[in-house]
């Protein structure tokens, strides 16, 4: 059929007389004046709705509704967005791959073509997760700590090498590369894309969905895109739309310039603290004003990476010179980067909007003069603590109530001294002390200016005589080996060593919990002492025991201030008044005395952009990926085959499929309740990625098939498995399931435990999980506010499946995880204001039923009826959280996996 918008197609003609056929906005506006003044994530958005309109998936009346967007109005229409690509890192890539896999067997079953299933848009999976800190302080660090990688996960990586080889369109940057968002701002984004050919050919901008939160990252080169689970990426990967409600747009106007001695790092922190109130959930954040035009890519990439952390679905910042200017230095080809020029000039969205120039749902402002130095937690990343007020935040936590996000220790101990015994004996540890100080994360190892600040910091201490304790655990992880190459033109790389941050790794470590452990004398001396020690990273992720088990206050800092901290060595130093250490003679160093001015960080910049060294480093992808790689050897043919493994397994979400849907259940009938949580409960509580306890269902279960504990692994390396995984499922060590009676003190117990019912047995939340299924009995959870933050990992709602889990009744939920719930056929359902488990006085052994309409409808009304021993049914309303009709239908085909495979193999 015809083109509805045939009209609207145009012509650009780059810098070097080469012309191009797009779908013009500007051609639009013709006829929706209201265009020209949308948002400018908006209007990209748009752009997809009208190139793919094919009066099926999208329809003219998609390209019409969101051509009509206003600042505020009610967001019940949802909008179908064809993402050019998707991007995976090897955590969630490999559950992925294993649901596609199954997919295939399922299609062979019945009699079809694998290759049925199949890719329809570029899929590029990054492996950057699977590496550990075991060693570190060593310029062998690297090598040991790849052999182990490889050692540990080859079971994984034989599965990939059979997944490039089965899809088309399915490739992988092998390990040693980098950080899956550094790897996509430096080398993945192209900046537009063509389809057709000839006169034919059609661009159109870069836009991708990726199974990590900090997607987000890509948006600091103006390109629309953010995290979702592994399960909307399938989709999104094998033809579906990506489907999300109208969002309002939030614009940010940063104006001034930041102050000497304030990083990159400092500002995000600021942003994430002032957007996280503004309850910028679920919307666009779009950054405008004269302020967003001085800032450097890398920074905006920096703000962009933390979109998680203040909530909002992007941080968005629009193309202008300095993209263009990222890309001549990133190494982009000449034809690359003049279309991109080209293209967004042509549809009139090259530049930082000014105040004015759109109209936003909603504007927040920050003057970057006010911006000082600071960190970020003991638990949150948008708890933001001033430099200043470090020491005394601690001190003050330290003795504050669990409830008041304190560590209810008595003052008398945070001066005490604890010894350490066996190899480490004549050392000692205390409340306070830094046992983690590592130069980690996307966030900012792909910032170039925070890194060499790091090393001038570096530099100086070292030449002031100022050292690091041994037992501190330092590393530095580059997102990308540029970082490693220019470090090491700049002469800096060898003062970091000097103070044990050697480069131990390129890829994710320590903010995704792969820190590797402490010694054992450390283990137990904070174990058997109860201690408050500490992590100082520069990442973005900082949720209890996400770092290590045993450190339970972890900050987020820039790297200078990692390396900083780590000198000092414990958070109850004020740096600001106080020596940072004592160095040549003994002589008292100040922070200010190391710290490096703005003007010498920018006398290095010019070495971090170097587009022959970006292009030489990306063509090893393919040419040399590493002799590691290279041995690895992967199964052939359209099936896979499933080896016994405990690292792969067939998922069972398809072991009942059938062409046909099942009638749909009406609701839940007698349920009982699994858990009552607090507030912030995490996706890192509800499927941590972690270390794997050997008394948990997870340990278990590897020993009971072989596995010595020194190969555990992690939990995110084992998502390719799910008998792990819906093990470690609510097995987070800190998380508290509140229907557990308090201890006389107050204290609660933490790990994934609850009282099974009737009858109130103690026992693991997977053992009771397993007998309420073995009964024929659904359960629920109950939760506060924000369920489900953190990392989009899809099996925070894959292992709540699996263990029997039929809704999740909360006060609010984070985006991706509740959108994660229904893809897996859970009902999200929200309490109205005013209302919780705590205010309707749920004790845990109350029997629920979960009342639905007839007719499911987006975001109605449900009816929570419940029921206890010794008091009437009570009926109480709720609201459905299945926000979009294509949800209705994800749900009524007990998920968005089958309902996608149903589509395919009707075809």
């Amino acid at each position: 059929m015809p083109h509805a918008f045939a009209n609207t197609v145009a012509s650009f003609k780059t810098a070097s007389g080469k012309s191009g056929k797009y779908y013009s906005l500007p051609k639009l506006a013709a006829k929706f004046p209201n265009v020209n003044r949308l948002p400018v994530s908006i209007r990209l958005v748009l752009e997809s709705v009208l190139r793919n309109c094919d009066g099926q998936r999208v329809t003219a009346a998609h390209v019409e509704q969101l051509a009509h967007w206003q600042p505020n109005a009610a967001r019940n229409e949802e909008i179908p967005f064809v993402v050019a690509r998707v991007v995976l890192q090897d955590f969630t890539g490999v559950p992925l791959l294993a649901d596609l896999a199954a997919m295939r067997n399922v299609a062979a079953a019945q009699g079809k073509d694998p290759k049925t299933i199949e890719p329809l848009v570029p899929v590029d999976l990054v492996v950057d997760h699977s590496i550990m800190i075991d060693h570190f302080g060593t310029k062998q660090a690297l090598d040991l700590n790849m052999k182990l990688e490889f050692e540990r996960n080859r079971e994984r990586y034989e599965f990939m090498k059979w997944g490039m080889q089965a899809f088309d369109t399915f490739g992988v940057v092998p390990p040693g590369f980098g950080i899956v968002h550094q790897v996509n701002l430096e080398f993945l984004a192209r900046g537009v894309h063509k389809a057709g050919g000839g006169a034919d050919t059609v661009y159109y901008p870069d836009t991708l969905v990726g199974t990590d939160s900090h997607t987000t990252m890509i948006n600091g080169i103006g390109v629309v895109g953010w995290g979702v689970g592994g399960i909307e990426a399938e989709a999104g990967m094998l033809g579906q739309p990506v489907y999300f409600l109208t969002p309002d747009v939030v614009g940010f106007e940063l104006s001034g310039r930041l102050r000497e001695g304030v990083t990159a790092t400092d500002l995000v922190l600021t942003v994430t603290e002032i957007l996280r109130k503004a309850k910028v959930v679920g919307k666009f954040v779009e950054f405008f004003g004269e302020g967003t035009a001085s800032l450097s890519v890398p920074d905006r990439a920096t703000i962009g990476n933390m979109a998680p952390e203040y909530g909002a679905t992007m941080g968005f910042f629009p193309v202008d010179e300095r993209t263009v200017d990222y890309f001549k230095g990133t190494g982009r080809t000449q034809d690359e980067i003049e279309a991109f020029e080209a293209y967004f000039r042509a549809q009139g969205l090259f530049g930082v909007p000014r105040a004015g120039d759109i109209e936003y749902s909603q504007v927040v402002s920050l003057d970057l003069g006010t911006v000082v130095p600071s960190l970020a937690g003991p638990k949150r990343p948008q708890d933001r603590i001033v430099i200043t007020d470090l020491a005394k935040t601690f001190t003050s936590l330290f003795s504050k109530p669990v409830a008041d996000n304190g560590f209810n220790q008595p003052a008398a101990k945070l001066a005490r001294k604890f010894p350490l015994g066996g190899a480490q004996q004549g050392l000692s540890i205390a409340n306070g002390d830094v046992l983690i100080a590592a130069i980690t994360s996307c966030t900012n190892t792909s910032n170039p200016s925070v890194l060499l600040a790091a090393g001038l910091l570096a530099k100086k201490a070292v030449e002031a005589g100022l050292t690091v304790q041994p037992h501190i655990k330092t590393s530095l992880a580059p997102g990308s080996r540029i970082v490693t190459e220019y470090l090491e033109k700049a002469g800096l790389l060898p003062y970091l060593e000097k103070l044990g941050f050697t480069v131990a790794a390129y890829g994710c470590t320590t903010c995704i919990g792969n820190a590797g452990d402490l010694t054992p004398e450390i283990n137990e001396a904070i174990t058997g002492n109860d201690l408050i020690c500490a992590a100082v990273l520069s990442g973005n992720r900082n949720f209890e025991a996400r770092i290590h088990p045993n450190i339970k206050a972890n900050f987020l800092a820039s790297p200078p201030l990692v390396v900083a901290y780590a000198i000092a060595g414990n958070v109850t130093r004020d740096l600001m008044t106080e020596p940072v250490g004592h160095g040549t003679g003994g002589k008292p160093v100040f922070l200010g005395d190391i710290w490096p001015s703005s003007d010498e960080i920018y006398a290095l910049l010019k070495l971090a952009l170097n587009p022959d060294a970006f292009r030489a480093n990306y063509a090893k992808v393919k040419s040399e990926p590493g002799k590691l790689w290279e041995k690895i050897k992967g199964g052939k043919g359209q099936v896979y085959g499933w080896p016994k493994s405990t690292y792969i397994a067939q998922p069972p979400f398809f072991g009942r499929f059938t062409q046909v849907p099942g009638a749909l259940e009406a609701g839940v009938q007698g349920a009982r309740i699994m858990a009552l949580f607090g507030d912030s409960i995490t996706t890192d509580h509800i499927s941590p990625a972690g270390a794997i306890k050997e008394a948990s269902p997870a340990g278990s279960y590897l020993k009971e098939q072989g596995v010595l504990k020194a190969d555990f692994n992690s939990y995110g390396s084992r998502r390719g498995n799910h008998e792990v995984m819906m093990r470690g499922t609510f097995a987070n060590v800190r998380i508290k399931n509140l229907m557990i009676p308090a201890k006389p003190d107050g204290a609660r117990e933490e790990g994934g435990v609850t009282l099974y019912q009737p009858g109130g047995e103690h026992m693991f939340i997977y053992d009771a999980a397993m007998r309420y299924i073995a009964a024929g009995v659904p359960t629920v959870i109950f939760a506060g506010e924000e369920y489900g933050t953190g990392s989009s990992r899809d099996w925070a709602a894959k292992g709540t499946q699996l263990l029997g889990i039929k809704a999740v009744v909360a006060k609010s939920f984070e985006r991706i995880h509740r959108s994660n719930l229904v893809g897996m056929g859970v009902l999200p359902l929200q309490f109205r204001p005013g209302d919780s488990w705590e205010s309707l006085g749920l004790q845990g052994d109350e029997v629920i039923d979960i009342v639905l309409a007839d007719e499911i409808r987006p975001q109605s009304e449900a009816t929570l009826v419940i029921r206890a021993a010794d008091a009437a049914e009570r009926r109480v309303p709720l609201i459905l959280r299945i926000d979009t009709p294509i949800e209705v239908e994800y749900y009524r085909h007990g998920g968005i996996l089958p309902f996608v495979l149903r589509q395919l193999l009707a075809a």
